[in-house]
C-alpha cells in the first residue's frame, strides 16, 4: 500500500462554526521542524527537538515576523504517538479566521494538507491499529447513543482484533502442519489428523456463527430501532410521536387523514436510538393522496425493526383494524391502546388471537402510560433481543461479509475432512478463509478498499 512521507496537517477539531479552542495537528518527519520555524516560546529557549516528548510550550505562532495566534503547543515524538511518527498539535483559539490562518503557516512552511483519515491511515501502516480499530474510531467519531459509543471503545480496544488474530492463528499452525507432514510424511504423521482438525474448526465455526449473529444487534446498536406507528386515522400516532420527541413534531388536529405522508423522527430513549416513523392512517379511502400514504405506511411495516400499532380504545375495533393485524401479526410489536382517559370500549385481551405482543394502556393528553411504553420498549431490545455488557458485537457490514465468507470456506474444510478427502483439498479452503478472516484487521485487504474506508473520516482525523 502506498505510504507517503510528507507532512500533513489539518484542523482536528470542528471547523465549521467557531469554538473556544481550535486544535491544528501536524504529523510527519518534519512536523518538528516545521514547528520550530513558526513557534516562538514565550518562556524556554530550548528547540522543540531538544524538549521531552509529550510536553507543552506556551508561546506564538509567528508568519514573517507577526504574531498570528497565541497557543499551547504540544510535541509528541515517535513513536509514542497516533500515527507513529512525529506529531505537533497547536491549541489556538477557535475562531475561523484564526484557525485557518494558523494552518496556512503550517502549509507555508512545508506541510501539506492531509487528506480525509490520513492520520488514522498513516497509525494504520505504521502498525499501531489494525483496520478494525481503524473502522472503531469513526464508529466512536459518529456514536449516537451510549450503547453506540460502548461497542466502538470496545472494537477499538482490541476486543474483534485477538480473536481474529487467534482464528487465524490457528488456521495457520494447522495448515503449516499439514503441509510439513505432506513434505516429510516419514516423520511426521497425519494419521488421526483429521478428526483433530474437526474439533478445531467446529469450534471456530461456532465462534464465528457468533459473532455473525450479533450482526443484527449491532445494528440496532449503530443505527438505532426502526420503530413505525400504524393505526387507524385519529388513533393518536401522530401525538404518540410528539409525546415520545418531547416536541411538536407532527401536525395534529380531529380531521382524519391529517397525515399523508412520512413523518421521521430520531429520539434518543435512555441510551438507545429510536427511528420513529409515524404514517398515514390505514384505511379504505378514495382520496388519491391519501392512498399513496396509505400504501407507504404498509411497506414501512415491512421493513421495520419495531411496530407500534396504536388503536383509539374509546371506538370499537372495525375491518380496518383486522387488517392492520393481519399485516403486524409475524413483527415485533407493542399494542398502543390509546386515550385511557376517556371510557374504554377495547379489551387488552382483544388481540390475542391474532397477535402475541404487550398492550399499554396509554393517554397522549394527560401522558399516563408513556413511561411504561418505553421501559417496555428497553425491555424488548434490551433484555430480551440485546444481552449487551462488554461482549463484542459486530456494527459493520463490511467485517460480517468476511466473517461469513471465512465461515463458509471453514464449512468446506469440515465437509471435505466427513468425506475422507486428501489432507491437500484442506488447506485450500482454509487458506480462503485466512485471507477472509485477514480482510477485518487488514493484514489481507486491497488498498482501493482501504482508501475507501478512511475517505470516510474527517480532514483532521
Amino acid at each position: 500500500m502506498n505510504y507517503s512521507e510528507d507532512t500533513i496537517a489539518a484542523i482536528s477539531t470542528g471547523s465549521v462554526t467557531n469554538s473556544g479552542i481550535g486544535i491544528i495537528r501536524m504529523s510527519g518527519e518534519e512536523a518538528l521542524s516545521i514547528a520550530e520555524e513558526i513557534f516562538q516560546s514565550k518562556k524556554s529557549g530550548k528547540s522543540l527537538k531538544e524538549v521531552p516528548s509529550h510536553t507543552i510550550h506556551y508561546g506564538n505562532i509567528v508568519d514573517d515576523g507577526e504574531i498570528v495566534d497565541e497557543v499551547l503547543l504540544m510535541v509528541m515524538k515517535a513513536p509514542n504517538t497516533y500515527t507513529r511518527e512525529d506529531v505537533v498539535e497547536i491549541n489556538c483559539h477557535g475562531g475561523m479566521i484564526v484557525m485557518n490562518k494558523v494552518l496556512e503557516t503550517c502549509f507555508k512552511h512545508g506541510a501539506r494538507p492531509a487528506e480525509p483519515g490520513e492520520f488514522t491511515k498513516r497509525a494504520f501502516l505504521n502498525g499501531r491499529i489494525d483496520l478494525s480499530q481503524a473502522e472503531a474510531v469513526i464508529d466512536l467519531i459518529n456514536s449516537k447513543n451510549d450503547m453506540s459509543m460502548k461497542s466502538s471503545i470496545n472494537q477499538l480496544n482490541g476486543y474483534l482484533s485477538g480473536k481474529i488474530r487467534k482464528f487465524r492463528e490457528e488456521i495457520l499452525n494447522d495448515m503449516a502442519y499439514i503441509e510439513a507432514a505432506l513434505d516429510d510424511p516419514e516423520h511426521i504423521s497425519l494419521d488421526d489428523f483429521g478428526q483433530i482438525l474437526l474439533n478445531k474448526i467446529n469450534e471456530i465455526c461456532k465462534e464465528l456463527e457468533y459473532l455473525i449473529q450479533t450482526s443484527d444487534n449491532g445494528r440496532v446498536i449503530k443505527e438505532g430501532i426502526n420503530t413505525v406507528i400504524l393505526g387507524k386515522p385519529n388513533a393518536g400516532k401522530s401525538s404518540l410521536l410528539n409525546v415520545l420527541a418531547r416536541y411538536e413534531r407532527a401536525i395534529v388536529t380531529d380531521i382524519p387523514g391529517t397525515t399523508r405522508d412520512i413523518i421521521e423522527e430520531q429520539i434518543n430513549l435512555n441510551g438507545i436510538l429510536i427511528n420513529l416513523t409515524d404514517t398515514a392512517g390505514i384505511r379504505e379511502t378514495k382520496d388519491m393522496v391519501e392512498s399513496i400514504g396509505v400504501d407507504k405506511a404498509r411497506e414501512c411495516a415491512q421493513n421495520a425493526d419495531l411496530i407500534i400499532y396504536v388503536v383509539d380504545s374509546s371506538i370499537p375495533l372495525d375491518e380496518n383494524d383486522r387488517k392492520i393485524m393481519e399485516i403486524i401479526q409475524d413483527k415485533k410489536v407493542i399494542i398502543i391502546l390509546n386515550k385511557s382517559d376517556l371510557v374504554s370500549v377495547v379489551e387488552e385481551n382483544s388481540f390475542s388471537d391474532i397477535i402475541h405482543a404487550p398492550v399499554v394502556s396509554i393517554s397522549t393528553v394527560t401522558q399516563d402510560g408513556i413511561q411504561r411504553l418505553e421501559q417496555i420498549i428497553r425491555d424488548m431490545f434490551i433484555e430480551g433481543k440485546i444481552q449487551f455488557n462488554d461482549e463484542l458485537v459486530i456494527t459493520n457490514l463490511r467485517q460480517k461479509n468476511s466473517l461469513k465468507d471465512a465461515l463458509k470456506s471453514l464449512k468446506l474444510v469440515i465437509n471435505s475432512i466427513e468425506n475422507s478427502m486428501p489432507e491437500d483439498f484442506y488447506t485450500i479452503d482454509m487458506m480462503n478463509a485466512y485471507e477472509e478472516l485477514g480482510k477485518i484487521t487488514g493484514e489481507s485487504v486491497e488498498e482501493d478498499l482501504a482508501n475507501e474506508i478512511f475517505s470516510k473520516f474527517c480532514m483532521g482525523k
